[in-house]
């Protein structure tokens, strides 16, 4: 959460919002907050942190671990028609990659602001070749792409 933190304001730039949610209550993650948070990153955490009492969210995500009582963590990328672009679970003991999900974000805005006529290869990055998906692809994406 806190390496998502660090890098709130590009993620910002980029039109992108942060929510955080886990079945604490929201009176657990402000004494979390309050207590860790804002000491491993300045200020605290910026976005919100949902509380999903229950885990009906996390039901409907896939997340839930009923068993547990808690939301496995993860991440999603829900574009601006609501729809889940990308998602991430990893259990607890390993982090996830924020600099790949940062990656991850521009790729999807990449391919959204060119309507679908592009994709992005593995690992592309902004101001790199696009590939132009279509007929006259198929068997030459090795002209095009090395990865």
């Amino acid at each position: 959460m806190t390496a998502v933190a660090a890098k709130y304001q590009e993620f910002q730039k980029l039109g992108v919002e942060i929510l955080a949610m886990s079945v604490d209550s929201v009176f657990v993650h402000k004494i979390w907050q309050e207590e860790e948070l804002s000491k491993m990153i300045d200020g605290g955490v910026p976005y919100p942190m949902l509380s999903d009492a229950g885990g009906k969210v996390g039901e409907i995500f896939g997340v839930y671990d009923e068993e547990a009582g808690v939301d496995i963590r993860g991440r999603f990328i829900i574009d601006p028609d609501g729809v889940v672009q990308a998602m991430e679970v990893l259990t607890p003991p390993v982090g996830r990659n924020v600099v790949e999900l940062f990656r991850q974000v521009q790729a999807f805005q990449q391919v959204r602001e060119s309507k679908g006529t592009e994709a992005t290869p593995s690992g592309w990055k902004p101001g790199e070749s696009t590939l132009k998906p279509g007929p006259d692809l198929v068997g030459k994406v090795w002209e095009v792409w090395k990865p």
